[in-house]
């Protein structure tokens, strides 16, 4: 019993922070949808670390689904919630800590601090299917795109708050379609330059405004992937093989893009001495 504990220590220490979301949030807005929506989320996350430890091969595309789809179609489309980043903005400017606020509060702000941007890797509808594109593995180096990120960052904080000072009427119609409309051409944008640059992860390289709340958090995040120096014979195929190009070789929280890794498990399944492995 002690040994599974142990061997299993993520999962239950992941499940336990979902869990204690979910009571939390229930407990001071006697809203049982809260309870119900961190178990759902936790429970899928739970189970998808368990089965990648466990070596099944399309874990992490369960989780992106079930995650994926929930937030997309029912939060999104059937409870008409815009779960993006204009959504975010326009509860804040409300000053409504729910919905889109708590969503963004636990996944892409605090969050970080313990699973970095496990949200990109176990959660994000876009991601879930830019990961069934052909380009797994980087065919090229990083473009120096980054900037991007920041112009749709403010452009997405321009277009809310223009609608609040200029007291646009139906503002929460607005917001609907905006994320119906927003989705479609991050999907379009997504498949595109994983198209033109080889790489199907370019989009969150270069234009994914919510790396902007990730990035900092993620340099102090309790979970990364380590590498075993004992083990190790610098095949570097963990490089090679991982979608953000993160140097797994370097424990330094200041290696190459290690606020990008996305803990997808490529580098430790590829690694030919298992010398990797998410610790804390």
């Amino acid at each position: 019993m002690f040994k599974w504990i142990k061997e299993n220590k993520i999962v239950i220490i992941m499940m336990l922070i979902f869990e204690t979301v979910a009571l939390s949030l229930f407990l001071s807005t006697k809203n049982l949808f809260y309870l119900l929506n961190f178990n759902y989320i936790g429970i899928c996350v739970s189970i998808g670390i368990y089965l990648m430890s466990h070596k099944v091969k399309y874990a992490r595309n369960f989780v992106q689904f079930g995650v994926g789809l929930y937030m997309l179609i029912y939060l999104g489309v059937i409870c008409r919630e815009n779960m993006q980043i204009e959504g975010f903005w326009y509860y804040l400017f409300l000053g409504v800590f729910e919905a889109a606020t708590i969503h963004y509060f636990v996944a892409k702000i605090a969050g970080p601090l313990f699973f970095g941007r496990g949200w990109c890797g176990y959660a994000c509808w876009t991601g879930m299917i830019l990961d069934l594109l052909p380009y797994k593995t980087p065919k090229s180096d990083r473009k120096k795109l980054g900037w991007i990120r920041y112009i749709v960052f403010l452009l997405s904080l321009t277009f809310v708050s223009s609608l609040f000072i200029f007291k646009v009427e139906n503002i929460e119609n607005i917001m609907f379609w905006s994320f119906l409309i927003g989705n479609i051409i991050y999907y379009i944008l997504g498949i595109l330059l994983a198209f033109i640059f080889k790489d199907n992860r370019a989009f969150c390289k270069y234009i994914c405004p919510i790396t902007v709340f990730l990035k900092p958090a993620s340099y102090f995040s309790y979970l990364r992937v380590k590498c075993d120096k004992s083990k190790c014979i610098n095949c570097k195929k963990c490089i090679k093989s991982c979608p953000m190009n993160v140097d797994m070789l370097n424990d330094s929280r200041k290696r190459r893009y290690g606020t990008e890794c996305i803990l997808c498990g490529n580098c430790i399944r590829n690694c030919p001495k298992n010398a990797l492995d998410i610790k804390h």
